[in-house]
């Protein structure tokens, strides 16, 4: 896994900080939508569905600054639409680089070449490029020929130039996991710092119905791509979460762990279910009926939900809030994925741990954090901010 040290650092203090003060629901990271509008209609997406007279608004940078000041998630993820269309994007990243957030700028590379020189490379930024596979399986997922051959070219150019880039893959159903790891391998030899891999989400608005993973298919389809993954392959992904699609560590969504921001409001209850909107964070936070939502509810929408934006903060928090998320983080990350036959821990409730953490435990998650910070400190005086701690998995 591929990471830098300061944000492993900041992210791991921040949670344990909401641990230790009893906080039970925090942000991780804040969604946030600027525009609605793309420069593409991908089949499986859910986003850009809007009347144009929507899909021509943008929210003001201040308008983005003051979420991210409500919200204080130490991390921004900035998807859409297309960020890049944007005409104050650069304005609003370098604010968010000012705030000291760690920001992936969520894109399709389009315009990614012609905009890097609005953009200055820092440890704080970070191009997410959308690729769903090779140049065929990629190029029919965004339903544009000749578009991966555009992204790839992006990427070379960013990372040349110094930025942090990492991919952000979709998959569905048609999926192959032979293809899926020749992918892996090509993406590597780009340079990109990491990978993030997720099953679709069924948007009900979504052109193409036919090819979202129901959960059963996600465990399979996971199983046979992360039985011992290559040595070379990075994800910038948390252990747990790929532990979790592949069915070998129990995980409950947590809705709030990715609060959403866009032009409407404070979308209710998350990233990926839209029933309604919020005019502050905190009245989202205390009005929204939690309980309805997660797959343990029973709600038909969260039933084959597995994507990352709301079971990536639930492995983040079992795995800097528990002794057992934070063994089992650390035994896959020195020794690698095991066989991937499938093993789940009894289902847990929404927002609890698998099992109940006491103070002890908390005490002895201290004890680790301390030296992963002076850990940071030292690689900080050694090598320049994009120092990157590379976990390896086992081929």
């Amino acid at each position: 896994m591929g990471v830098p040290v300061s944000q492993m650092w900041t992210v791991a203090s921040y949670v344990l900080r909401q641990k230790l003060r009893g906080v039970t629901r925090y942000p991780l990271v804040l969604m946030l939508e600027p525009l609605f509008r793309c420069n593409l209609a991908c089949a499986g997406c859910g986003k850009i569905q809007h009347p144009n007279s929507v899909l021509k608004r943008n929210l003001a940078a201040e308008e983005c600054f003051q979420a991210v000041e409500e919200c204080g998630a130490p991390m921004v993820s900035i998807p859409g639409g297309e960020p890049l269309l944007h005409p104050e994007i650069h304005e609003i990243v370098a604010g968010l680089v000012e705030r000291k957030k760690y920001i992936y700028l969520c894109t399709n590379a389009i315009l990614l070449e012609e905009h890097l020189d609005r953009f200055t490379p820092s440890k704080y930024l970070t191009f997410s490029v959308h690729l769903d596979g090779l140049q065929e399986e990629h190029d029919k997922a965004v339903c544009r020929e000749g578009i991966y051959e555009v992204a790839v070219r992006a990427i070379r150019t960013a990372v040349e130039r110094g930025f942090r880039v990492t991919t952000n893959t979709t998959l569905f159903n048609d999926a192959d996991p032979e293809s899926c790891k020749q992918f892996f391998d090509e993406l590597m030899e780009l340079g990109v710092e990491g990978m993030m891999v997720s099953p679709g989400y069924p948007y009900e608005k979504a052109p193409d119905q036919e090819h979202f993973l129901h959960r059963n298919e996600t465990l399979q389809l996971f199983g046979k791509l992360l039985d011992r993954p290559k040595k070379s392959w990075r994800f910038n992904q948390s252990p747990l979460f790929l532990e979790f699609l592949r069915g070998r560590f129990d995980l409950e969504c947590t809705p709030w762990g990715n609060p959403t921001y866009n032009l409407f409001g404070w979308q209710k209850p998350c990233y990926l279910v839209q029933e309604g909107y919020c005019g502050s964070f905190k009245e989202l936070m205390e009005t929204t009926d939690w309980e309805l939502y997660g797959r343990c509810s029973g709600n038909p929408k969260c039933t084959d939900c597995m994507v990352h934006s709301g079971y990536e903060p639930s492995a983040v928090a079992q795995t800097f809030g528990s002794l057992k998320g934070f063994l089992r983080t650390a035994k896959v990350s020195l020794f690698g994925f095991g066989p991937s036959e499938t093993v789940v821990s009894p289902r847990v409730e929404v927002g609890s741990e698998p099992e109940s953490k006491t103070d002890a435990e908390l005490v002895q998650l201290q004890e680790y954090l301390p030296m992963a910070g002076d850990a940071a400190d030292s690689i900080s005086e050694t090598q320049s901010d994009e120092a990157v701690i590379e976990l390896s998995t086992r081929s």
